[in-house]
């Protein structure tokens, strides 16, 4: 497995705040990518002048989530790899759309990535 992505990733109710506050810290958008698990989830992803990444995903939650974004190129050994070391799915969902799969996964002390893979050859 190569990860190919490796960046903070922040749901919240008020993505635009937290936009704005890195929009300020020099960081701009990039990418933009809507109606995620066909629901009003909304990401954008970030870069500044040094090459570092954030994304901002709008979301319906109780409060705020950091999570670490990991892109791999070859997401079920990903996911076994995590799972070897105690990471969990606690949703048991898989998102997927044409252009990427990503799941959740939970370590046994809290800390979790949102393990993804980039489908390069979509239509």
């Amino acid at each position: 497995m190569k990860i190919t992505s490796f960046n903070p990733l922040i749901v919240t109710k008020d993505a635009e705040a937290a936009i704005k506050l890195f929009e300020d810290l020099g960081f701009e958008r990039r990418h933009n990518h809507t109606g995620i698990a066909g629901k009003e989830i909304t990401n954008v992803t970030m870069k500044d002048a040094n090459g570092f990444h954030v994304d901002i995903a709008q979301a319906n939650v109780e409060r705020d989530m950091t999570i670490i974004r990991m892109n791999v190129d070859n997401f079920e050994e990903g996911r076994a790899f995590l799972e070897e070391r105690g990471f969990a799915n606690p949703s048991g969902r898989i998102v997927e759309d044409k252009s990427s799969k990503s799941i959740m996964m939970v370590s046994p002390s809290g800390f979790a990535f949102d393990l993804c893979h980039h489908i390069k050859d979509h239509e």
